[in-house]
């Protein structure tokens, strides 16, 4: 079975402590488990993709921008990619897929779709922030175009615990997706 690994927003905005839209030591938390699972995609010839929120400055028509300070701001160190996560990516970025996503979903307004058909992906595998937004988002939109996911609870996490705990369950439950 072909798999594709998403790495989903795990920028500096998003988990340094010092980031725009930071979830703070829960995100810092994942660093290691993420670059494992990616180093062990890649080493069992397995699709990367790192799908990462691109925000403009000023931006004042984004839904977001109503509802969160700005963040992963094009050319900002905002939108580099946080801890060893971002060394691991440096060392494979010729193998791996990069991805600027404008909303929640990393299928949203993206050829993401195309690219898994055309490398025949069978299955998706979830880890980065935030549990209940741009993963959540993801999964619904994987689960609507018929796209079996696995969510890594270890490598997912939010700025919300009872919105992770309930997305945790969601994914589960309601999307039929499996949670490891």
């Amino acid at each position: 079975m072909k798999k594709a690994l998403l790495v989903i927003d795990y920028t500096h905005d998003f988990v340094a402590t010092d980031g725009k839209l930071t979830c703070g030591e829960p995100g810092q938390a994942l660093d290691s488990h993420i670059a494992r699972l990616i180093e062990q995609f890649i080493a069992e010839n397995e699709l990367v993709v790192f799908a990462n929120d691109l925000h403009e400055e000023n931006d004042t028509y984004h839904p977001e921008a109503k509802l969160f300070p700005p963040h992963n701001i094009r050319g900002t160190t905002g939108r580099d990619l946080y801890g060893e996560v971002g060394e691991t990516y440096a060392v494979y970025k010729e193998k791996v897929l990069w991805l600027d996503k404008t909303r929640y979903s990393a299928f949203a307004g993206t050829n993401l779709g195309i690219l898994l058909k055309e490398r025949n992906i069978e299955e998706i595998h979830l880890v980065g922030v935030c549990t209940d937004i741009c993963i959540l988002h993801t999964a619904v939109d994987a689960y609507n175009q018929g796209i079996p996911t696995v969510i890594h609870k270890n490598c997912v996490a939010s700025f919300d615990a009872a919105g992770h705990d309930w997305a945790l369950r969601h994914f589960e439950h309601t999307l039929g997706a499996k949670v490891i």
